[in-house]
């Protein structure tokens, strides 16, 4: 995981410089609040994967000591081969999370973005504890753990350029590899474009296994997914669908379909259910996206607290290792409560403000507890937030929460 962290700065780099170019070009691509959830659940989703792969990795570990057929020894073609073999894993992997309910509830959040930029690359899962499964015959092969761990990142940091419409079809490139005009595809919800186009790096596998769909002059993509998240809380965008699918469990009179919910496509639904609880069906010529008039100060302050608690995650992820478990876990707390609490503000909660006054005073007890050396730093700190908290809410709209 160390080459995603040593990626983030240019990630947020190439993000600034495709806001730049959004905003001098007026292509509407960015909607601050939008982003803001995207880069929150990102952040949610970094704390969180370092706990989600402990046992992933113990039953990839286990696997490999166990049941390894070879010893692959680390020349650059078993590179080359582990990091061809991942994608190809990957697509599959995808590819379920779109055809079961169970990784849907945990991949949906990807999707629920109604915008489509660098920012949604890292609107990430915070719950998916299957994929691991889909790696094990690599494990099974010989490919030694340090080597999945590997190529996933360089995997997961390749899928981030794609997420733009600010480029173009690339030619001859499309037709090996994943590109923007292929992800767009992959994004949208057009009925031509849903559940197309599942690799990682490689666009063959799709075409291979009649999943590609070339990305149409004539048909717009229109993004998010058809049951409209609706909250810019990134807590609520990792559990909204297991909500749903509980709810359908537990009123569907028969037990069969209370068992088969979970490993049914997200198109179905127990018919007693969706009789007794239609959901909304999507219609391309009326979807308008989800918006919440807040003041622009809200967006701003919203920004702002990301990159502080970015800051805040960075530190974990690189000190993790050497904090007390009892650290982890309130630290981890906080920033759960950080992302739930500047989406309340995004969403002109009326309890916001009481929310964010107190992550603010928190935030301090905590880092005074860290070091005690910049007591007056960590003071200043924390009564100019105080006061760009009260300057935002003074800004903000009368709105009904």
């Amino acid at each position: 995981m160390e080459y995603i962290l040593l990626a983030i700065p240019f990630f947020l780099l190439l993000i600034f410089i495709e806001a730049v170019v959004n905003h001098f070009k007026k292509s509407n691509y960015y909607r601050l609040n939008d982003a803001v959830t995207s880069l929150n659940a990102g952040i949610i989703s970094r704390v969180d994967v370092v706990f989600r792969q402990i046992i992933p990795f113990a039953i990839y570990a286990f696997m490999y000591k166990s049941l390894a057929i070879f010893q692959i020894d680390k020349t650059p073609a078993m590179w080359v081969a582990a990091f061809v073999l991942f994608d190809f894993c990957y697509y599959w992997k995808h590819r379920y999370n779109h055809e079961l309910n169970i990784m849907w509830a945990s991949h949906v959040a990807h999707h629920s973005s109604e915008e489509y930029n660098l920012t949604t690359a890292l609107r990430q899962s915070s719950t998916d504890i299957f994929g691991v499964l889909f790696y094990l015959p690599m494990a099974i092969l010989g490919f030694d753990p340090v080597m999945l761990f590997t190529v996933f990142s360089l995997n997961l940091i390749y899928q981030f350029w794609v997420h733009t419409r600010l480029v173009p079809k690339l030619g001859w490139y499309e037709k090996i590899f994943i590109t923007p005009s292929n992800h767009r595809v992959h994004h949208a919800m057009n009925d031509i474009y849903i559940d197309k186009n599942y690799g990682g790096v490689f666009i063959l596998w799709d075409k291979w296994f009649g999943t590609y769909q070339e990305e149409l002059d004539e048909e717009p993509c229109i993004y998010g997914i058809r049951k409209p998240l609706k909250s810019w809380d990134p807590l609520w965008l990792n559990f909204h669908y297991y909500v749903q699918l509980f709810k359908d469990a537990w009123h569907t009179k028969s037990w069969r379909d209370k068992l088969l919910i979970w490993i049914k496509p997200p198109k179905w639904r127990p018919d007693d259910v969706a009789e007794k609880f239609p959901l909304a069906t999507f219609e391309k010529d009326k979807f308008e996206k989800f918006e919440i008039a807040v003041s622009p100060v809200a967006k701003w302050y919203s920004l702002v607290h990301h990159f502080i608690l970015s800051g805040i995650v960075i530190y974990l992820m690189k000190t993790i290792d050497t904090l007390p478990t009892a650290q982890q876990l309130i630290w981890g707390g906080y920033v759960l409560f950080s992302g739930f609490s500047i989406g309340r503000v995004l969403s002109g909660s009326c309890y916001a403000a009481s929310l964010e006054s107190s992550r603010i005073i928190l935030l301090a007890i905590l880092a005074t507890n860290l070091t005690d050396y910049y007591v007056p730093v960590i003071f200043s700190f924390t009564v100019f937030n105080l006061v760009f908290l009260a300057i935002t809410f003074t800004a903000r709209p009368k709105v009904q929460s």
